[in-house]
């Protein structure tokens, strides 16, 4: 029978079951050298208990702390929430994570950390030290980021580094940006688009050069001109207004375009109704996140659905399972879909 709010202690266990703090502590993590009749003694007293362990009491075999925990960017991650623009990439991050965590007994954190700071080093060393996490997530652009990733290989914590194909340490996974600008572009193609212009993200995040690589592909395939229609901005949205309106200006016969993020996309939109274009009839518009904003822009937006919770979760899955094996299977690529919204149609006849 449980004890209602009342919070059971480790010691209470060991003390009804009538063994060492350290044999309930053994059991707790499935530890070695338990006898099956000490280990059933002591699950018995857990449950008629109700004891929960803790994080401290499962740190008390001293080869697991039960933590996984992730690195965001700081700076864009506070810009995002002080500006409410919509994003959800930490929501979709905690939801994979923490569920996948539940599932095997473990926490998730999240950390954010100024990956452009020159001692990320030592702020990143002291957090690393105070929770002595079992395995690390990194996130764009922290998983390209040669000091951090040299910090945890240093220190022999399993890591896994989303948004990165590089050799290395830590286990490589991608979202499929590659092949998902690949089949944007495509699907505007088939609409009968000829000039399809990208605005891609900043240089600093490799998957901004793997999404550019996807739309100049699916153009090359078919015989279509890339030039003079690509242009670069931050993922903000005045760098997408910017990119927008150079698009438009030096081409203007181009009939779609894609932008690397909602914020640049949203932007794109925005300059399209001020210079009377109509979205899709004059001009066709894809975006990359699928955040939730972009179900509310006139038109709805038709975005690239990023697999922010399904990636973050098979990650947590394999640091949890590899415990501090290598991670042999090379980059692991989960596929993104595109979501159709009211932002795209047929290339204007004429064109």
């Amino acid at each position: 029978m449980g004890r209602g709010h009342k919070s059971v202690t480790i010691r209470e266990v060991a003390e009804d079951a009538g063994v060492s703090l350290q044999t309930v502590s053994r059991v707790i993590n499935d530890g070695p050298n338990v006898r099956p009749q000490m280990r059933d003694k002591v699950q018995a007293s857990i449950d008629r208990l109700g004891y929960v362990p803790s994080i401290a009491a499962q740190r008390m075999s001293g080869s697991r702390s039960y933590i996984i925990l992730a690195i965001n960017d700081r700076e864009r991650t506070l810009a995002d929430w002080r500006e409410r623009q919509g994003t959800d990439w930490v929501d979709q991050m905690l939801l994979g994570g923490i569920l996948t965590c539940s599932k095997h007994g473990y926490r998730m954190l999240v950390e954010l950390v100024d990956t452009h700071i020159d001692h990320v080093e030592r702020e990143l060393g002291a957090t690393i030290s105070a929770l002595q996490p079992d395995g690390v997530i990194l996130t764009p652009p922290h998983s390209e980021n040669k000091l951090i990733t040299d910090l945890l290989e240093h220190r022999g914590i399993p890591f896994a580094r989303i948004g990165s194909k590089e050799d290395g340490a830590g286990i490589p996974l991608t979202m499929g940006d590659e092949g998902a600008a690949y089949d944007a572009t495509k699907r505007l193609i088939d609409l009968g688009h000829t000039q399809i212009g990208i605005i891609a993200g900043p240089e600093q995040y490799s998957l901004s050069g793997w999404r550019v690589d996807g739309w100049q592909r699916a153009l090359a395939d078919h015989g279509l001109s890339c030039d003079g229609l690509n242009e670069r901005g931050d993922f903000g949205y005045e760098s997408g207004t910017q990119a927008a309106r150079a698009l438009l200006d030096r081409n203007p016969d181009m009939t779609a375009i894609i932008g690397s993020s909602d914020q640049m996309t949203l932007a794109a939109l925005g300059v399209a109704r001020d210079r009377g274009l109509h979205v899709p009839r004059d001009l066709s518009i894809i975006s990359f996140d699928n955040t939730p904003i972009v179900r509310f822009s006139q038109p709805p937006l038709t975005a690239i659905d990023q697999p922010i919770a399904q990636t973050v979760s098979i990650a947590v899955e394999r640091l949890i399972t590899l415990k501090g094996k290598p991670h042999d299977d090379g980059v692991i690529n989960v596929a993104a879909g595109l979501v159709e919204r009211a932002s795209i149609g047929p290339a204007p006849s004429g064109v």
